[in-house]
């Protein structure tokens, strides 16, 4: 049976558990990682590694952080590998053609959505944040076109009511590493054709920005839940409270209430948080952050902070 020469390329968290399967392999032989350069992160803005370089460093296997990976000499430098397959997980590059040609089977992506539906960069977020149910992972063949090749392995996967990022991601990764291995298979046994997407079902998922962290309080309850849950933990979700100050929300549920109150009005103060008017129904805010302070309760935050019925948030 043939044995694979392989390359990861991935930036973020959803290479990890392959870079785990490529190395506990016995089918295939990794050869590298490529990852991002080190980029300024933290309070301190000091200069890090991605979490993928850490951790194939700690597994001790040799990794690239080249600033533009289509560059001719570092093309060069990965084809003098001789792989026989590039696998591209959350790189965050687009691949130019002169790499895509590098490996003997070609370079494939495993992506966190059903194909052709959330092609970009947040997939598993917009798909939370819209509230959809059913997600999946497809494998899939990279062209210069983003996330428009032919597909090799799709399987959907369902999303649970309280689901968040960070505990749909790494269920999508292990999908993912299943769906890698049957590709991987199929390649060994000359299965390497796969089947174009339906232009016409196309839909994107842009990347996420700082500003998609502001609650919009127009928005119905549960679309403001969800979006939570997306967008958790990075851009967050924040509103300003009545004296300007920012307050972060962790963690919400839809309260029934009556269309009376204007959206971003509090219209209880209860024990177990303050409960907000939005343009369908209300939330009550059950774990918060306000600025320079640590998570807390809601019904902590009210006994410090004298919020009252009738309040607006998110007026600055």
């Amino acid at each position: 049976m043939n044995r694979f020469k392989i390359i990861l390329m991935g930036s973020g968290s959803l290479a990890c558990p392959l870079l785990d399967g490529l190395l506990a392999s016995t089918q295939d032989t990794l050869l590298a990682v490529v990852t991002q350069p080190d980029r300024m992160s933290g309070r301190h803005l000091q200069c890090r590694p991605c979490v993928v370089k850490q951790h194939a460093q700690s597994c001790g296997v040799r990794v690239f952080s080249p600033e533009d990976a289509s560059e001719e000499s570092f093309v060069e430098e990965l084809s003098a590998l001789a792989p026989d397959v590039i696998v591209v997980a959350s790189y965050g590059q687009f691949l130019k053609r002169n790499l895509l040609a590098a490996p003997r089977l070609g370079v494939i992506n495993v992506h966190p959505s059903l194909l052709p539906k959330y092609r970009g960069a947040s997939p598993i977020q917009w798909a939370l944040a819209n509230g959809e149910t059913t997600t999946g992972v497809s494998v899939l063949y990279v062209t210069p076109k983003m996330d428009a090749g032919d597909i090799l392995a799709q399987e959907a996967y369902p999303i649970d009511p309280d689901d968040t990022f960070c505990t749909l991601e790494p269920k999508l990764a292990a999908l993912g590493m299943e769906l890698l291995a049957r590709v991987l298979d199929n390649f060994r046994n000359g299965q390497t054709e796969g089947r174009p997407q339906d232009e016409s079902q196309v839909t994107f998922a842009r990347k996420l920005t700082k500003a998609d962290a502001c609650v919009d309080w127009q928005l119905p309850a549960a679309t403001i839940r969800n979006r939570l849950r997306g967008f958790c933990p990075w851009p967050g979700a924040h509103t300003t409270l009545p004296d300007g100050l920012l307050l972060k929300l962790h963690a919400v549920e839809v309260t029934p209430a009556p269309d009376v109150a204007p959206p971003g009005m509090v219209i209880d103060v209860g024990p177990a948080g303050p409960v907000v008017a939005t343009g369908a129904d209300a939330l009550r805010l059950l774990s918060v952050q306000p600025a320079g302070k640590k998570m807390m309760g809601g019904g902590d935050f009210l006994r410090g902070y004298p919020l009252t019925t009738g309040a607006r948030l998110g007026l600055q």
